[in-house]
């Protein structure tokens, strides 16, 4: 594994270094400490912060390589990520706002839309990564935010949590509520959820993590951080989409915005796999309603 710390020399690039070395330690990872300094009179004070950052992840087993560069920070993240190919950015972010659609600094949101690697975005102060929470959405193109959710849980030891929010349905609904509601019946059905969910759970376990599939039932947001508040989770892990055409940027969804804004744990912006083929009205149908094999 090859993981990118970015830094610009602040407290937010502490926290950022820190959590990298969480991950980057036991995983054995790779690791290069950029620093990048907007005005080419800051480059020597901000190699100092990076020596310091540096003997820290040193100390935790972390041996970075040091690279500086001078400019415009998310241009200047871009070309490291076009030189090198990294599985993972860990970036720091503070918060400027308190309403509106953005709270946190622009280029928070700005390097999750234009790095193709997954984002790490170091919020609060991390000491442990024990416990994930995975915000599936119950679809496979999720799965690849899964298996790197596994893959860090595996290197850290950490166990990890599905959680699939549904919107409450009319009353006319109430037995597939009940249905849903029991996650057992629901991995063992055949329904469309229930199958990937299942698959989804499988394959964590197959890495050797400990995985359980939560549901709730409400508003999205709401129900992800209730779950995050009762299971106080290390670390929420949620996914962007690629833009179609010719565009290079991914979609950021409402709920990762939502999930960026309000947290107060490090964030996991994973990329989404393409869409499979979807599956004709009547085999959805008569999936949802089967309990037989798997």
């Amino acid at each position: 594994m090859k993981i990118l710390i970015c830094s610009d020399g602040t407290s937010t690039a502490d926290q950022a270094a820190r959590l990298g070395g969480l991950l980057a330690g036991p995983s054995r990872a790779e690791t290069t400490l950029l620093g990048i300094a907007e005005k080419s009179r800051d480059e020597r004070p901000l190699r100092d912060v990076l020596e310091a950052q540096a003997q820290w992840l040193r100390a935790h087993g972390v041996a970075p390589e040091i690279v500086v560069r001078a400019g415009e920070p998310i241009r200047q993240i871009l070309k490291q990520t076009s030189t090198a190919t990294y599985d993972l950015v860990v970036i720091g972010s503070r918060k400027t706002e308190a309403t509106g659609l953005y709270w946190r600094s622009e280029k928070t949101y700005e390097v999750i839309k234009s790095l193709p690697p997954p984002v790490l975005v170091a919020i609060g102060e991390c000491t442990t990564l024990k416990k994930f929470l995975v915000c599936t959405g119950g679809q496979e193109f999720i799965e690849d935010a899964v298996q790197l959710a596994g893959k860090l849980a595996t290197a850290v030891g950490a166990s990890v949590t599905l959680l699939h929010v549904m919107a409450e349905p009319p009353a006319i609904y109430a037995d597939l509520v009940q249905m849903e509601e029991d996650v057992d019946q629901l991995l063992e059905s055949k329904s469309e959820l229930g199958t990937n969910l299942r698959r989804q759970k499988r394959e964590l376990e197959r890495l050797g993590v400990s995985a359980k599939v939560r549901l709730r039932h409400g508003i999205v947001i709401d129900q992800v951080f209730e779950e995050a508040r009762e299971g106080n989770y290390d670390l929420i892990v949620t996914g962007t989409s690629r833009a179609r055409g010719l565009l290079r940027h991914y979609i950021m969804g409402d709920l990762t915005r939502s999930i960026l804004n309000h947290a107060d744990c490090p964030v996991l912006v994973a990329r989404a796999g393409k869409p499979k083929a979807a599956r004709t009205l009547w085999k959805a149908l008569k999936g949802l309603f089967s309990t037989g094999e798997k």
